[in-house]
């Protein structure tokens, strides 16, 4: 069995009236169990330039079901405060990641259909750093 840990740390002194210090992890496991996640698409890179939409994980290459724990994490590698990309699933828009944001997000891939996709902001070279945790 696979242990695999997640944790994030939010600070800030001017945010709120008081300082905010905000810790959490968690371990990853399969949906409804306690046995770690143990399937990993590895840590990649994909370099894109072009404005074009790119599919990054197809859901008919994981496992269905709406009994299934995959985790997802993103990074966009640059430095130029302006460049994105956006993050959709299937046709909905899930958000930007900015030069230097990141996520960790859980995916529903209930019914093999729930692609994850990006589209960068700019026809430059960005890169975007992925890795899906999942189960089988």
């Amino acid at each position: 069995m696979a242990t695999t840990t997640a944790a994030i740390t939010l600070t800030s002194t001017d945010l709120l009236s008081d300082s905010l210090s905000l810790s959490t992890t968690a371990t990853l496991t399969k949906a409804g169990g306690a046995v770690g996640l143990d399937q990993t698409s590895g840590l990649g890179r994909k370099t894109t330039t072009s404005t074009s939409q790119y599919i990054l994980f197809d859901a008919d290459d994981f496992a269905s079901g709406p009994a299934k724990a995959h985790k997802v994490y993103l990074k966009n590698t640059s430095t130029t405060d302006s460049e994105y990309f956006l993050l959709s699933i299937d046709d909905k828009s899930i958000g930007r990641l900015y030069a230097g944001d990141w996520a960790f997000v859980p995916w529903a891939n209930a019914d093999g259909t729930n692609d994850i996709k990006i589209t960068p902001s700019v026809s430059t070279t960005m890169t975007l750093e992925f890795m899906l945790i999942h189960e089988a």
